[in-house]
């Protein structure tokens, strides 16, 4: 990686083997080099000791956290017989033989299949009936042969059913190979399309599919491309230019529009183009003003599009196919303040609207025909759901998927008429599972400001409620992702030892509607890491745990916020999890060649304007590291993250060994054969699950 401008070594001696203080026999940990690195913006100076870790070309930094693997793997080494208990114990409550719930589109039964031992997924159908032969799409298994990593990604068949598209990554960096395989003779064909996001839309005629691609150096998906099968070039038909956007492209569920998509976080365009018509012109549906998001779903002779313009919790507007302009779009449903309007599914004669009031989905079921309406009851304090797989418009029933902290993944039909509810299937646990025996609650805790936090929790009955219990208390709050109550198999593992599981719903989320995300971004971030500590705060005066018994995790920009609490109050917490965290936020944001950081300004505040470098800096975890005590910490990182570089972990690791007072260890593993999702299969991440569990568990003195 080249240094981006205002960036100088003031010591420009190489880091070395011999350089990195590394201990004989890994009962100590690593001690990284310092090198200073001046880094100067806005007239400001900071020094950077362990910027040279920057570098995955460098065998130096190789061997580096190659060590730092070395120290925590003997720093947990007593562990060790536990964790592989505990990954017995997981991939036990799995049922490894398993089929998905099958769905019918055009004309075939879609299903995924799992078999005893396999890591990887098997992409199978059946013609018409489900009696019918089985015919095998793809067996991922054999696609991951003699590969450490493998994804699959963008599957998508030709409209006349012969030939399937499909994307691989074999390193972990998001980056995809397409390939097409003839289903009617099981061969490859010589079409091969790289660097890509994964998948492809199809033109109507089963010849010309359209794909994006992605900036080699920035990872941003900007072109989209049109490839015709048997060419060998394929036509640039769009590129998006503002390096704050990224282009995809996908085919609307009435399979008439090809629909290509520009957005960043707060504004959004759309081009669309009859399938039909492939070497066409795609013309702009609505032509993108700042902070205008909108989305489109087409529908006979008419689009629906759910827009914010004058909306903040979005509205429900039509418009006639061939006057896309917002001045033709009328209103369906308008704006709430109380209710944020997050999506639509359109049949025959209704339209399912996925709401979000009081942080809760709600499904409304709107009948067409004559405007009645009703809404699904699910019956529970807290929950999860959310249409599934529903690619016919005309049908009575609407598929969609149900879980809670206590009950189980689960597929339902649900007659729109006559309100009849099937479940398909619930996610099976092996060795018993009995959801009267664990409780969930839903709590709210007052935060500084005298905002309502909702935090959701479980536990098991039979361990009684009392400051002395192990809590770990899970948040994220940024890019306005909900993080809704989901049911775990493998968080039994905790609960059954006593731990309580909470999640807080903290602001930068957007559980609480579109303001919740407005007070936890840009110079409102801070909002999410108070919030998270007056959630903390909250259980332990309700006593549910205590600070020597509460721990806290997150990953990505929810290991940012782990890095920011620990920086903020190090003595609420006796252990920490950061997975691929986000700490060095300030240098991340200045340099555009850093995958994902252009089009993130509008989350984080762009460092280049003054305003925002001063306030990211008062919180960017890296740069605000003290002489001070904290936590014991396990880190985690992979090697080839795109989202999340792995020397942001590391250099937050270097300087809080560096800094810190206390004799608490910080941990760092790291990957070498992944990247920001970990490792890859359907068991094999459940290993880095137990390092986790048996590292919290190991803090609390349960030893089995």
């Amino acid at each position: 990686m080249k240094p981006p401008e205002s960036i100088s070594d003031t010591n420009t001696q190489s880091a070395s083997q011999h350089d990195i203080q590394l201990p004989n026999d890994f009962k100590n940990p690593p001690v990284a080099k310092k090198i200073e690195t001046l880094l100067e913006k806005h007239g400001d100076k900071r020094i950077d000791n362990y910027y040279w870790l920057n570098d995955r070309e460098n065998q130096e930094v190789i061997g580096y956290l190659a060590a730092e693997n070395k120290y925590t793997k003997e720093a947990l080494k007593h562990t060790e017989d536990f964790q592989k208990r505990l990954y017995d114990e997981m991939i036990g409550r799995i049922k490894q033989t398993d089929e998905s719930v099958p769905y019918k589109s055009n004309g075939y039964w879609y299903y995924t299949r799992f078999e005893e031992k396999k890591e990887y997924p098997i992409y199978c159908r059946k013609k018409d009936s489900l009696d019918n032969a089985e015919e095998l799409l793809l067996d991922v298994n054999v696609l991951a042969e003699g590969h450490a990593y493998m994804d699959v990604a963008g599957m998508s068949i030709s409209p006349d059913n012969k030939i399937l598209a499909y994307g691989t990554d074999t390193l972990s960096r998001r980056i995809y190979t397409i390939y097409f395989k003839n289903l009617e003779t099981s061969e490859l064909l010589t079409d091969t399309i790289e660097n890509t996001t994964g998948g492809c839309s199809w033109a109507a005629d089963n010849e010309h599919v359209f794909y994006s691609v992605k900036d080699e150096q920035t990872l941003r998906s900007f072109q989209i491309y049109r490839r015709k099968l048997g060419v060998k070039d394929s036509d640039l038909v769009f590129e998006e230019k503002d390096e704050t956007f990224n282009a995809f492209v996908y085919k609307s569920k009435s399979k008439k529009y090809l629909i290509i998509g520009s957005d960043s976080t707060l504004t959004s365009e759309y081009r669309i183009l009859e399938a039909e018509n492939p070497n066409g012109e795609f013309r702009i549906f609505e032509p993108r003003k700042r902070g205008h998001e909108y989305g489109i779903a087409h529908f006979e002779d008419k689009f629906y599009v759910t827009t914010n313009n004058k909306a903040q919790n979005f509205k429900l507007m039509v418009t006639p196919e061939n006057k896309t302009g917002i001045k033709n779009w009328k209103e369906v449903i308008p704006h709430r303040t109380e209710t944020l309007l997050e999506g639509i599914d359109l049949f025959r004669n209704y339209m399912v609207v996925e709401e979000r009031t009081n942080g809760l989905i709600q499904m409304r079921v709107i009948n067409q025909t004559d405007q009645s309406e009703h809404y699904l009851d699910f019956g529970e304090e807290a929950y999860s759901a959310g249409a599934s797989v529903n690619p016919d418009f005309d049908t009575q029933w609407m598929r969609f998927s149900y879980t809670s902290l206590t009950t189980p993944s689960s597929v339902y039909d649900y007659n729109l008429i006559t309100r009849e509810k099937k479940l398909l299937k619930q996610q099976e646990v092996l060795g018993g599972y009995n959801h009267e025996e664990y409780k969930t609650e839903r709590h709210y805790a007052l935060a500084a400001d005298g905002t309502k936090v909702p935090v959701s929790l479980v536990y098991k009955k039979s361990f009684p409620i009392r400051s002395k219990n192990p809590l770990l208390l899970y948040g994220y709050g940024s890019y306005g992702a909900n993080m809704d109550v989901y049911f775990s198999s493998v968080r039994l593992s905790l609960l059954d030892r006593g731990f309580t599981f909470a999640i807080a719903h903290i602001r930068g989320g957007q559980e609480m509607g579109r303001q919740w995300y407005e007070d936890g971004k840009l110079l409102n971030k801070k909002n999410t890491f108070t919030d998270f500590i007056d959630c903390a705060n909250y259980l332990i005066n309700e006593n549910y745990t205590s600070p020597n018994h509460l721990y806290a995790m997150g990953g990505s920009a929810g290991g940012l916020l782990m890095g920011a609490v620990v920086n903020l109050n190090p003595q609420l917490w006796h252990g920490i999890v950061a997975q691929v965290p986000f700490v060095d936020v300030v240098t991340t944001m200045l340099d555009d060649t850093i995958p994902l950081t252009t089009g993130e300004y509008d989350e984080w505040g762009n460092p280049h304007e003054k305003k925002f470098y001063e306030y990211i800096k008062t919180y960017s975890p890296y740069d605000n590291i003290e002489a001070k005590d904290y936590p014991t910490m396990l880190v985690t990182t992979g090697l080839h993250d795109s989202q999340v570089q792995y020397w942001e972990p590391a250099k937050w690791v270097a300087k809080l060994r560096e800094l810190k007072t206390d004799k608490n260890k910080i941990l760092l593993f790291t990957n070498m054969e992944a990247g920001h999702g970990g490792a890859s299969g359907r068991f094999e991440r459940f290993k880095e699950v137990a390092l986790e569990y048996a590292f919290l568990l190991d803090l609390e003195g349960i030893k089995v």
